[in-house]
């Protein structure tokens, strides 16, 4: 009786090691210490059979591979918009906020002054000289031509109507630097006050003034953000620039939130190397958001198509005390177990960098776990 139950615990036992080995994950498998005795592995044709193995050589394919970046995010110059007046004035109104979004041709500010005033008086008195020096023109023109009055009145009446039609044209053009403009002013509609409009669909950055404050010529009272240009700046190290390229994809995230991806592509790649040996790629995102603001440091990966590598299935890889293996085929029914040497891995594949010592050799690219268990 006591042989039968040893027979029987023996039986157990064998049937769980077979279930273990028949459930052991494919590829990159972790050996115990007890799974290897002896480099050389010699099996019978039944044994073979049983493993399911596949022999193949070393493929050359290409291994695509992420190269990670960071890098924060920039506006352009061109893109920072700062308001001014040509005239100084009083600031009677404005509704902008930093952070406030506004349209091209709202209006953002309204300002009075005396001298708004005085342009405007001076245009339309202008004007209406220059229509009486136009027809003394026209008549002492018409008199010369018959010879009935001098050249100097000719000359003299031809000078005075250029003078005027320039200091029309000037006042003419300060009026459109002010937001006035000229044809539609009359002596019926003379104000005290001018009103400023976004030049462009954007955002408040900075707001320098307030209500009732004097605004000398020049001063800056808002600062808008064109966003259509935003870009974001990546931080990318010379050994790595020439795998990249203008219009490749490149997906950006924060810290904050890994999960949100936004989709750019690199519209820009410097030419100059910094001290650092890194230069700066600019990218374009394809799907501008609100929350993307200037300043704003930024996570991105670039997958990168690599030149053709050496590579061998995943299930091929064996890995015992710290060191990757793969099974060669020696002889009939013989194998040998070759240390080797890993890198990237995509599509089930993963890259042999020291191929040449394997090259042209028969592997086991499948079965290789079962082989050694059996």
């Amino acid at each position: 009786m006591k042989n039968k139950n040893n027979n029987l615990l023996i039986l157990s036992l064998l049937g769980i090691t077979w279930i273990i080995s028949c459930n052991q994950p494919k590829g990159n498998v972790e050996l115990e210490e007890n799974n290897v005795q002896d480099s050389v592995i010699t099996l019978t044709e039944e044994q073979i059979q049983n493993t399911g193995m596949e022999i193949g050589k070393i493929t050359y394919r290409e291994l695509p591979y992420t190269l990670k970046l960071n890098g924060k995010i920039e506006l352009p110059p061109q893109n920072l918009v700062s308001i001014s007046v040509p005239m100084g004035g009083f600031l009677k109104h404005t509704p902008l906020l930093n952070g406030m979004k506004v349209k091209k041709g709202e209006p953002i500010a309204v300002l009075e002054d005396m001298q708004y005033i005085q342009i405007q008086q001076d245009y339309l008195t202008a004007r209406a000289q220059l229509s009486f020096l136009e027809n003394e023109y026209q008549r002492q023109k018409a008199l010369n031509e018959s010879k009935a009055t001098s050249d100097k009145l000719y000359e003299q009446a031809m000078a005075n109507y250029q003078t005027q039609k320039v200091t029309v044209k000037a006042l003419e053009e300060k009026l459109k630097l002010l937001g006035i403009e000229p044809k539609q002013l009359t002596s019926e509609n003379l104000s005290k006050s001018v009103t400023l409009y976004s030049p462009i669909n954007g955002y408040v950055a900075n707001v320098y003034s307030n209500v009732g404050k004097y605004i000398s010529s020049g001063q800056v009272l808002f600062e808008l953000i064109d966003p259509a240009d935003i870009h974001l700046s990546l931080t990318v190290f010379d050994k790595d620039l020439d795998k990249l390229q203008v219009g490749q994809k490149v997906y950006a995230y924060t810290n904050s939130h890994p999960e949100k991806k936004y989709p750019c592509e690199i519209i820009l790649i410097s030419k100059k190397v910094s001290e650092q040996n890194s230069a700066e790629v600019h990218c374009h995102f394809l799907d501008y958001q609100d929350n993307l603001l200037p300043g704003l440091f930024m996570n991105a990966e670039i997958e990168i198509s690599g030149s053709k590598i050496a590579t061998l299935p995943e299930e091929a890889i064996l890995f015992y005390k710290n060191q990757h293996y793969v099974i060669l085929k020696k002889g009939k029914n013989q194998f040998v177990m070759q240390p080797i040497q890993v890198g990237n891995r995509a599509g089930g594949n993963i890259a042999i960098l020291n191929s040449k010592d394997i090259e042209n050799q028969e592997v086991v690219v499948k079965g290789a776990y079962r082989l050694l268990k059996e």
